[in-house]
């Protein structure tokens, strides 16, 4: 089972005013296989939930991604799976960073994305927080 992406698009080419280049797209058709929710990751270790010790975007960001994949992974899968993500940060000035580190880890693979700046995370020393679908074929 292949991932059916429609209209994919580059955010350099979206977001010129930016410095982006995720690969990413309007819809993910899928069929068969097994769907795993992630839960919103968080720049904190999976094994005892502790937080990295960084204010860094883009460093809480790396760990964020290296959360997903791993978590991908342990249920099968690989990030060629990732189908929707959803970005949270809390500083709008923050966007190109978190954006640029999230595309590290998805070029190529073009899932549905969707960016939202709110107030605030659980933890107040959290910047980003990413939530993420897969769907792994049979």
């Amino acid at each position: 089972m292949a991932h059916t992406r429609i209209r994919k698009f580059n955010t350099s080419e979206t977001y010129p005013e930016q410095n982006l280049d995720n690969d990413l797209c309007q819809a993910v058709v899928t069929q068969g296989g097994k769907t795993v929710y992630l839960r919103g990751q968080c720049p904190q270790n999976l094994d005892d939930a502790v937080n990295i010790d960084s204010h860094d975007p883009v460093e809480q960001t790396h760990k964020v991604m290296q959360n997903i994949k791993q978590l991908i992974e342990e249920c099968g899968g690989d990030m060629s799976h990732l189908v929707k993500v959803v970005v949270y940060i809390t500083d709008v000035r923050h966007r190109e960073a978190v954006y640029r580190t999230m595309g590290e880890y998805i070029k190529g693979v073009h899932p549905v994305s969707t960016g939202l700046v709110v107030q605030a995370l659980a933890r107040p020393d959290w910047l980003v927080e990413i939530d993420g679908t897969a769907v792994i074929p049979d």
